[in-house]
């Protein structure tokens, strides 16, 4: 980081290995979707030689982008790993998705993470700087995660660097802009015939030298005069920048005095500022062209990785207990000590079989041992609590397509697991005679609705396996088998992430399905008292039915379900067969008027009639399902839909339209309460039939800013025109 290229050792075809936690970094590369970050991977890992040509992204042939889904939408839809070397440093780069429906990729990435580089795109100009980015950078800042920006794409028409580092300075500087300021300042070349001046090199603040990459190496210059007046005021800025955040307090006094602070010690307290996670360096980089073997900015960008992010040793380990709950002491980043490592990403290899991408936190992980492997509290997303013990299979170091074998993973370092069968995503590693539990990460709930169903009788049989693998990879999607309505539904963040969860269960497991018109589970009541008579006499040669029943129904309150109450006298229905008929009743109301469970009303047996020989309870459970048909016929029956409590957080300026759209939407809204970071929680009760597509709805409105959760409160009658409009559709399509 100090300017001067370090020595690199890194080789296309050898897995850079690690023998100690303090050789290790690993770093996130987060940003919105274009903004260049499988580019900026490719062009340090030809820059430390662990390829021989960078490849692009539009011709489907990065390292990180190597799924064939990935391949025709031309972006990454996954977590990749690409671990490279240099200076002697084993740096694991983690590729993640930009758009938001991957979000559950990207939490991954930061969990597996000690630092993470903010990509922006100088193409897009400041506006590039999503709000989606920048609620990440407010989650990094929460848990101190060292931070810093990357500008690409600096070779754009309208590309205007200043103007960049101001953006990011004014966005992610809060409080403090001056703690985001640029390490360089890009070096121009001659306008070409478009009036466009390409960017050919980078002139270092501190050591006040020219980095030139014209030529397609890094090559340092001494700068010309001009240069040496334009760098002076960033300089400047840049130092004291520096010096605020120095451990040193006696520094800036010294500074503002006159005195001049060696490169040395500036160089050393930028390294530990941004370790702590309190400054936030701006640097520039790009691809190399032209069969160079550098890209601009690379060397610069390595040497920031190595020397100024912290190692896993830095890293507070996260909290452990016993598979029962029970607390233990916080653990170390120690090869020697216990196990424990945690699953990040779980993918599927048609040769392979299951490989478990897998940060260790403790300890170290070698090939062939038994280890424990405990899963826990994502039930209710169709990931099973487990507490099994399991052999590991070959440790490997991915490359794309390809896997590398590796002797060992020390704690700190991330590796590739195979054949661990029971292992999801989310699971912890641990020694199986001293089973832990790692304290999971927060991923975000699925709210889009994808109900299927299987294409054809061979589809349906292997349906059910292809699910279970598909959610054991993503636990960002939940699998629910709806009892009300019977239907298949996958929960999934946006439309993008259901795209791709049917075309994963089409070619990597072969299983073709329909997509269906998600249902909401609707109910029936009783608007008014009614009664109805059961008559159920059938006499056929033999063993004759008889039975006849009469009943009077009654709405009650919402949530009373369906109540039952025997007042015949006299015997007209001897008691063997009162059951009988409230389980015809029962059976009729779960089946419905219209099609949906009928619920809330209170069914009274009044009187009927029997048969000494041919009354059975087949006939009485018949005639009491008839008496509630009658009942009904002469009765106003009700639609009740689901109404779910729906919490909106936005940004305040989205507040408005927020409103404004969950009252279109037959929403009550209840109230609002300020958060913090400039953000109102909007709290409304909606028909859960009106909030189908809100995931995608909300994304729009709020321009990615906003989140929202739902949660079930009640069912209540939906307006008449609606429940006829319905009706006649449910006519339709029979």
């Amino acid at each position: 980081m100090g300017d001067k290229a370090a020595a690199h050792s890194g080789a296309a075809g050898r897995a850079p290995t690690a023998d100690h936690p303090r050789s290790v970094r690993n770093v996130v590369l987060v940003g919105h979707s274009g903004s260049g970050k499988t580019t900026l991977v490719e062009a340090l890992a030809l820059t430390a030689g662990v390829v021989n040509r960078a490849g692009r992204v539009e011709d489907g042939g990065t390292v990180s982008d190597y799924d064939e889904i990935e391949h025709r939408q031309q972006r990454s839809i996954q977590l990749s790993l690409v671990p490279l070397e240099w200076g002697g440093i084993k740096i694991n780069l983690l590729d993640t998705p930009g758009y938001a429906d991957f979000v559950g990729e990207l939490r991954a990435g930061l969990r597996a993470a000690d630092a993470a580089l903010f990509v922006v795109s100088a193409a897009e100009g400041t506006e590039g700087i999503t709000g989606a980015t920048r609620v990440v950078w407010d989650e990094c800042a929460a848990v101190g995660m060292p931070r810093a920006i990357v500008v690409t794409h600096l070779e754009a028409a309208r590309a205007d660097f200043d103007a960049m580092t101001g953006g990011c300075a004014e966005t992610f500087g809060g409080d403090d802009p001056d703690a985001v300021i640029p390490l360089y300042l890009p070096q121009y070349g001659d306008e070409g015939p478009d009036g466009h001046a390409p960017v050919t090199g980078l002139v270092g603040l501190l050591s006040q030298r020219v980095f030139d990459y014209a030529s397609g190496e890094r090559k340092e210059l001494e700068p010309d005069g001009e240069q040496g007046a334009r760098i002076e005021e960033a300089r400047n800025r840049l130092i004291e920048g520096i010096i605020a955040e120095s451990e040193d307090e006696t520094l800036m006094d010294r500074y503002l005095g006159g005195e001049t602070v060696d490169y040395k010690t500036l160089v050393e307290d930028l390294e530990r500022a941004v370790a702590r996670g309190v400054f936030h360096p701006v640097l520039a980089a790009a691809p190399a062209v032209d069969g160079a073997r550098q890209g601009l900015g690379t060397v610069e960008l390595l040497e920031l990785i190595t020397g100024g992010f912290p190692t896993p040793l830095e890293r507070e380990t996260p909290a452990v207990t016993t598979p029962d709950g029970t607390a233990r002491a916080t653990l170390s980043c120690d090869p020697r000590g216990p196990l424990a490592a945690e699953v990040v990403k779980t993918s599927s290899d048609p040769y392979v079989g299951r490989i478990s991408l897998v940060r260790v936190f403790s300890g170290t992980l070698r090939p062939d041992e038994t280890v424990h492997v405990s899963g826990h509290g994502l039930a209710d997303r169709g990931h099973e609590d487990h507490d099994v013990d399991e052999r590991v299979g070959a440790l490997t170091s991915p490359f794309g397509k390809h896997q590398r074998t590796l002797s060992q993973c020390v704690a700190g370092d991330l590796a590739c697991v195979a054949k661990l069968n029971r292992a999801e995503t989310g699971d912890t590693l641990s020694a199986k005679d001293d089973p832990l539990l790692m304290e999971p990460w927060s991923m975000p709930d699925p709210l889009l609705p994808l109900a299927i169903r299987a294409h054809s009788k061979p589809d349906e049989d292997k349906l059910s396996q292809g699910l279970a693998r598909l959610v054991a990879e993503d636990p960002t999607m939940r699998l629910e088998q709806n009892q009300d309505t019977h239907q298949v539904v996958l929960w999934c963040l946006g439309e993008a992430h259901a795209d791709v969860a049917l075309e994963r269960l089409r070619s990597r497991y072969g299983v073709q399905v329909d997509v269906v018109p998600h249902r909401v589970a609707l109910r029936e009541t009783f608007g008014a008292n009614a009664s109805g008579r059961g008559r159920h006499v059938k006499q056929s040669g033999g063993h004759g039915q008889y039975a006849i029943c009469e009943i009077e129904v009654e709405p009650l309150p919402v949530g009373s379900g369906v109540e039952f109450v025997d007042k015949v006298v006299g015997g007209a229905v001897p008691r063997q067969f009162i059951p009988s008929v409230e389980k015809g009743v029962r059976a009729q109301a779960a089946r419905g008027i219209g099609g949906n469970p009928l619920v809330d009303v209170r069914v009274t047996l009044l009187d009927g009639k029997a048969h000494s020989v041919d009354s059975s309870d087949a006939a009485f459970q018949t005639a009491g399902a008839l008496a509630l048909r009658e009942a009904a016929a002469d009765a106003p029956i009700h639609v009740l839909e689901p109404v779910a409590e729906v919490q909106v957080l936005v940004g305040d300026g989205y507040v408005g339209s927020v409103m404004s759209d969950l009252s279109g939407r037959r929403g009550r809204v209840v109230g609002t309460e300020q958060s913090p970071g400039g953000r109102t929680l909007v709290r409304a009760e909606v028909p859960e039939i009106e909030i189908g597509r809100y995931a995608v709805d909300l994304r729009s409105l709020a321009h990615g800013t906003g989140r929202f959760s739902r949660s079930y409160v009640r069912h209540e009658p939906m307006p008449a025109q609606l429940a006829a409009k319905l009706r006649e559709a449910a006519d339709q399509d029979t």
